[in-house]
């Protein structure tokens, strides 16, 4: 399997859309992780990220239906690839590995 670095953005991004399955476009994007994680951003960093994403593999789109809500304006839906399920899994067991492998005493020094 070809791998793909992932930042810490776009693992947020790629969960987040794992998490909103077939809501996942933009804003929907946005919303939900400035909830999730307190941090603000702008709107323009989520889309520039979401086309940077498709184009290496990590997630697909397609134009939703047209919505009364949005003055009848489509949404851009995004969804993960198997390769991004994949990628966001390698991350998951390297993150798991390494927290399981810092001593206790760091642990506990940290109050953690």
């Amino acid at each position: 399997m070809k791998k793909t670095g992932i930042g810490e953005f776009e693992e947020l991004v790629l969960l987040t859309i794992c998490v909103l399955e077939n809501e996942a476009y933009a804003f929907s994007i946005k919303q939900e992780i400035e909830q999730r994680t307190g941090r603000r951003m702008n709107i323009s960093a989520v889309h520039t990220t979401l086309y940077r994403m498709e184009d290496k593999g990590l997630l697909t789109s397609q134009m939703g239906e047209a919505s009364s809500i949005r003055g009848g304006k489509r949404k851009r839906l995004f969804s993960a690839t198997t390769f991004g399920i994949k990628s966001l899994s390698e991350i998951r067991d390297v993150r798991s590995t390494l927290w399981e492998d810092i001593p206790a005493f760091v642990l506990k020094n940290a109050d953690l």
